[in-house]
């Protein structure tokens, strides 16, 4: 069934009462050069059962590609279980609770996230409702502001492009000021440089790890540098399965920990959606964006869930409002969640073990091929440099059904045919094998 909400008649009316002759006249304050002109260049409509023959042509191509990228997005393998609950219509339908109490079971899956999300990440209390990442890393900013009442903020050059362009977005009108630190020799926040920029009025700290070179930074000397201070660690991740191995943000001393959970039973979907995460101590909580459910007893004595906090603008006066995020990705935090419940603790670890390894193996092959421009350990991604052009080499490994990586030019300096490359539990040495044979004759 076609979805249209209003007729002919319906606009008319409609336009009529604003006092406007048509459609177009309401976007007349856009200029003309910015418009856009013509017709949209789409394929003619199609049958459904054309429809579905091109739609599953199209996911052939992208299931028959090996891939070796990550740099935010990453191929897992997701057990089949978690599609086929996520499809009972009590989830699958199901939007942000209103009237949460009525909601126990959507309630109490939200409880569950939250606390297999602070056991990941070793942290007191986490929350619901962060959009992807990105959002995340802005709302940790934004948290640190309220918390220390200052607008400077200090951010590692390792984050994600994408999560500084939000960040940089978020802040765009507000009293902030964002200052870069510079990475050092070995791909890892230079300390020396982050000491050096410190100050009374610096609201926050955020270094990513892994960073966006896939390096792991050394997070407990960032915090050491912060003893006596009143700034907050914000430590922030986009590959949450490195957890699995490495010591997780509260272990290293994170004030808030907070990044991108796709790794944990999302699929790629061309580019979303994702899932923020965010984590926090006791002390900061009151602070924290989004929502928080909680466990209770009822009237009767019985096991109860409830929105233990939730300072959005639906649920509390504007201007009280701690984020401005008005929806959630319940149903991706659902995915995790099953995810979790179903790999447990040591599936976990199995899996970023796997990770690493084979990540090695592959970095290990490319030394022999290519330089590795970085010391600093690793866990399923890295940076290396081919001794051809970096264009011609991921050429040729697309031209054999291999997505070879993400090109780094214009990233840094020194790394213009450097190339960011990514191995999961997913690939097979054999993949991996033939992706360096292609290097080699290149």
């Amino acid at each position: 069934m076609r979805y249209i909400p209003h007729t002919s008649e319906d606009v008319a009316r409609l336009l009529s009462a604003i006092g406007v002759k048509n459609i177009d006249e309401l976007f007349a304050a856009i200029p003309q050069n910015l418009r856009f002109a013509g017709e949209l260049d789409l394929p003619a409509p199609l049958d459904e059962q054309a429809l579905t023959r091109r739609l599953s042509g199209l996911a052939e191509q992208g299931c028959c590609r090996a891939t070796f990228a990550g740099g935010g997005a990453y191929r897992h393998y997701i057990p089949a279980a978690i599609d086929h609950l996520l499809q009972r219509s009590e989830f699958y339908t199901a939007y942000t609770p209103y009237q949460p109490e009525i909601s126990q079971g959507t309630l109490q899956a939200i409880f569950e996230f939250q606390t297999m999300i602070a056991r990941l990440l070793s942290m007191e209390v986490a929350n619901a409702s962060m959009y992807d990442g990105a959002s995340a890393v802005a709302e940790a900013a934004l948290m640190a502001r309220r918390a220390n009442r200052c607008d400077k903020v200090l951010v590692s050059a390792g984050l994600h492009p994408q999560a500084l362009t939000t960040l940089r977005t978020y802040t765009k009108w507000m009293d902030v000021q964002l200052v870069s630190v510079p990475l050092a020799a070995d791909g890892r926040t230079d300390l020396a440089q982050l000491a050096a920029l410190l100050d009374d009025k610096t609201a926050g700290v955020i270094v990513q790890s892994p960073n966006y070179l896939g390096v792991i930074e050394n997070a407990k000397a960032v915090k050491e540098l912060l003893a006596g201070k009143k700034t907050l660690f914000i430590q922030s991740f986009t590959e949450a399965l490195a957890f699995g191995l490495y010591a997780p943000p509260g272990e290293t001393g994170a004030d808030i920990a907070c990044g991108d959970g796709q790794s944990l039973g999302i699929p790629l979907s061309f580019g979303g959606p994702h899932l923020g995460l965010f984590a926090t101590t006791k002390k900061l909580v009151r602070q924290m964006p989004g929502r928080v459910c909680g466990q209770t007893i009822d009237a009767a004595g019985d096991r109860a869930y409830c929105l233990t906090l939730s300072t959005r603008e639906q649920h509390i006066r504007r201007e009280k409002a701690t984020s401005n995020i008005c929806t959630n990705h319940a149903l991706c935090a659902l995915a995790a969640c099953v995810y979790m419940a179903l790999i447990g603790k040591q599936g976990l670890r199995d899996v970023a073990q796997a990770n690493y390894a084979k990540a090695e193996y592959l970095k290990a092959r490319l030394a022999e091929v290519g330089t590795l421009p970085f010391a600093g350990p690793t866990f399923n991604e890295f940076v290396w440099i081919p001794q051809a052009p970096a264009d011609k080499v991921l050429a040729a490994l697309d031209a054999e059904g291999i997505l070879g990586g993400l090109p780094l030019a214009g990233f840094a300096a020194g790394l213009d045919n450097a190339v960011l490359t990514c191995v999961t539990e997913a690939n097979t040495r054999e993949e991996i094998d033939r992706y360096v044979e292609i290097v080699r004759s290149v």
